[in-house]
């Protein structure tokens, strides 16, 4: 269905219309589509929802303004629960979705049933940063942002590339990073997914910037990948929020996109040789961060799949949905 608010106009996958509202959010260059399995095996007594973000699926292509870090995904997300007039909404959140719903519950805690967070990126955002704490390795974000993506990536994309002649082409990159194990059933239906990303400076990747500092480039001001820049979008404060609804962490124990060892992170694939000229800058503990952060909230549980990568819904829906339904219930 389509839901037009203030905002934007957004598309919402949808199922039964009773029952208490579990709220999916997608990642980045994906859409709705990929929580498809997801809501059709969510169990009677719940009412499945998943949401395109703006300029990805078949909602509004309206432009990111990323020095407002993930608000303007978050805000349209809770705008569309007011719509809806759904009442104690349980949100789950993949990846970017993951940060996406973290400040939503950030900013309208109350809203919130329970949280669910599926290999979200850091607290700290994406790059750019040292330390459990997240403190900036430089100033200026060096090593976050639009600038730091494969442009060839991104021109296949652009393009709709379905073959696998490369590894940057959206279908290696699926089958590498998206998954630990490249057997996807329907493969052609999530990159047909991934496709419905729009491109572009003020959607995906958003425009770079350049940086004095190894390795020279910084966040932008606008798209996706410049809102998830540590400069723009970082979650000191969330131990301070009330209500804290109870939230279980979800994630994949080979994830190569959120990792403390991400192979995405400028400064991990510097001491790897990867990328010329690395002064030795530390990777991102992107995991750790999170655990960190969620350890000050206090009211999680983290569940680590084996032999999983970066999309455990995909992956391993069997056990995805039992350990999402037990938290749902507990909530």
């Amino acid at each position: 269905m389509k839901v037009t608010t203030p905002r934007l106009t957004q598309h919402v996958l949808t199922g039964r219309t009773a029952g208490e509202p579990v709220l999916f959010v997608h990642g980045n260059v994906s859409s709705s589509a990929f929580w498809r399995d997801s809501l059709a095996a969510l169990p009677e007594g719940y009412r499945p929802l998943a949401v395109d973000l703006r300029g990805f699926g078949e909602s509004d292509p309206e432009p990111v303004d990323a020095t407002r870090g993930l608000r303007d995904y978050s805000d349209d997300v809770l705008e569309l629960i007011e719509a809806l007039d759904l009442d104690g909404v349980h949100l789950v959140g993949w990846s970017l979705g993951g940060g996406v719903v973290l400040q939503a519950l950030r900013d309208r805690p109350a809203a919130v049933r329970s949280l669910t967070l599926v290999n979200p990126i850091s607290p700290y955002g994406f790059g750019g940063t040292e330390g459990y704490d997240g403190r900036l390795t430089h100033p200026d974000g060096a090593g976050s942002g639009a600038g730091a993506v494969n442009q060839d990536f991104v021109a296949r994309l652009k393009a709709g590339d379905m073959s696998d002649e490369s590894p940057t082409s959206p279908r290696n990159v699926l089958r590498s990073s998206y998954v630990k194990n490249p057997v996807v059933s329907d493969e052609d239906f999530y990159l047909r997914s991934m496709f419905t990303t729009r491109t572009g400076e003020a959607y995906y990747p958003g425009d770079p910037a350049t940086s004095d500092a190894w390795p020279h480039v910084a966040p932008g001001k606008l798209g996706v990948l410049n809102a998830i820049a540590p400069t723009h979008f970082r979650l000191d404060d969330l131990h301070e929020i009330t209500p804290k609804p109870p939230i279980l962490w979800i994630r994949g124990a080979d994830d190569v996109i959120v990792s403390d060892t991400s192979l995405f992170d400028l400064a991990h694939l510097g001491a790897l040789g990867a990328v010329p000229g690395s002064p030795g800058t530390p990777a991102q503990p992107m995991v750790s961060q999170t655990r960190a952060v969620l350890e000050r909230y206090g009211r999680y549980r983290e569940a680590v799949i084996d032999d999983c990568g970066h999309s455990p819904h995909i992956e391993h829906p069997q056990t995805f949905l039992r350990l999402l339904t037990a938290h749902l219930r507990e909530a």
